[in-house]
């Protein structure tokens, strides 16, 4: 089994190449996740501008309600790596395995929210026509959240023992898969039926399942003896609990997060058709940035979680200052191509000859220079969660993300946006405060509490 530590104290040029080398995989992994996301919304996007409106709604719904239940699955990282550097690979099962159990539920349990999910869009506020087309979508895509959540379990279990390849092929592989199926299904090529929408729901279903089979095929083929399905059925009622305990303020936060998000997009639906459409463009921009911040964040809680398990305070603490820097000089390099190069990037995501494409660049240019803005905050944030998931800190991390987000951010985009007239800029800059909010707390969080308590501890 691999160790994430050495005996001897590691240099800030060692801990820069262990960081990319564990990060570059799962960074990759994530930017093949997000690519499917963004082949969901271009290829619907040449389809028709209500069918790019009704997908980012749709895509709202189920990243909410998928990151909330990814909360159990995060949590399996931390505990896995530090079992990890106590060579428990008992520990490693049992948190694995429980991870699963609770996922499994989840998934169950969430379904009919999207199959009855037409009259909750309705109450949120959204049109008559794109509400339809929305649900219509959730009820073929909800179908996969159990094999994401499965996937996403055997990603953190895979990733704190290191072996973070595989997770990047496996999503490039399943990447490839969504862009054939969405090039079949919505326009109906290579003799298959023209669903549109529905099609795009199709193919995200079908690369659901790509990922899930190519993912077990590995951990049963290659970790047997981990034996993580032996006896799968039998309960693990301390274990269940601990993943529980961890992994629902996970999900909380997680759900507090996309929250915001979520609030933003229905806000800019307020504000009709093609701002939705503009607002979902610079969300997939900026999301497909957020996915590097995203693998820093879990080589913090990986290399943190292992440095927990070891109790060696020194290595946590450099560590964690060269991926907060590391991540500062990404957030960098993407404001400037943001503000730089805006009209390029939002092409990408219509057709020559559509009728709203200047409208939808004049808005999305002011969205993309907002997105620069928040960049900094964002990954300062998810880079500060990661740090203190791996030393098994969600609770306080919860409630500083629901001020955060829910106090100070969501009532400051409807302020900025509509009371004072800013319309999508001023629902844009509320995030930007809330995600600053979070950056600040968070990080004394970690710097001002959790390292000094945990070396005082140790003396």
């Amino acid at each position: 089994m691999q160790q994430t530590a050495p005996s001897t104290p590691m240099t800030t040029a060692g801990h820069t190449r262990a960081i990319l080398t564990l990060g570059l995989p799962l960074i990759g992994g994530h930017l093949g996740q997000i690519a499917i996301g963004a082949t969901d919304t271009i290829m619907v996007g040449w389809y028709s501008v209500e069918g790019l409106a009704a997908i980012t709604l749709a895509q709202m719904m189920f990243f909410v309600l998928f990151i909330f239940g990814s909360g159990f699955a995060i949590a399996v990282m931390p505990l896995v790596a530090s079992f990890v550097a106590k060579e428990d690979e008992v520990g490693i099962r049992r948190s694995t395995r429980m991870g699963l159990w609770l996922s499994l539920a989840f998934g169950a349990v969430v379904y009919p929210m999207f199959f009855w999910s037409e009259p909750l869009l309705h109450l949120m506020g959204q049109g008559e026509t794109i509400s339809p087309q929305a649900a219509g979508y959730l009820r073929i895509a909800g179908l996969g959240m159990v094999p994401a959540l499965v996937v996403m379990v055997l990603r953190s279990y895979l990733a704190a023992l290191e072996r973070t390849q595989v997770i990047f092929w496996i999503t490039i592989l399943s990447a490839v898969g969504n862009a054939l199926a969405n090039y079949a299904f919505i326009f109906g090529n290579w003799g298959a039926p023209e669903l549109g929408l529905n099609g795009a729901a199709l193919a995200s279903l079908v690369t659901q399942m790509i990922a899930l089979g190519a993912t077990l095929a590995y951990v049963i083929w290659v970790m047997p003896h981990h034996q993580l399905f032996v006896r799968f059925w039998r309960s693990d009622s301390a274990m269940l609990a601990l993943v529980f305990r961890l992994g629902a303020p996970i999900g909380l936060t997680l759900l507090c997060e996309s929250g915001l998000f979520a609030a933003a997009a229905l806000m800019m639906g307020w504000l009709g058709t093609i701002p939705l459409a503009a607002h979902g463009i610079a969300v997939q921009l900026a999301s497909i940035t957020f996915m590097v911040h995203l693998g820093f964040s879990n080589v913090a809680t990986i290399r943190v979680g292992n440095a927990y398990g070891r109790r060696d305070i020194p290595h946590m603490a450099r560590g964690a200052i060269v991926v907060t820097v590391l991540s500062i000089v990404f957030s960098l390099l993407t404001m400037l191509v943001f503000v730089i190069w805006p009209e390029p990037l939002i092409s990408l995501f219509m057709r020559d000859g559509e009728t709203a494409r200047a409208q939808i660049m004049a808005i999305g240019v002011g969205l993309l220079a907002m997105a620069a803005l928040f960049q900094l905050v964002d990954g300062a944030q998810a880079v500060a969660l990661g740090m203190l998931r791996g030393v098994q800190d969600t609770k306080v991390p919860m409630i500083y993300a629901a001020i955060s987000y829910w106090v100070i951010g969501i009532p400051c985009s409807y302020a900025l946006g509509f009371l004072l007239g800013w319309d999508g800029i001023g629902i844009w800059a509320g995030l930007v405060i809330g995600l600053g909010a979070a950056s600040v707390l968070l990080n004394m969080r970690f710097w001002g509490t959790t390292i000094k308590g945990l070396a005082a501890s140790m003396r």
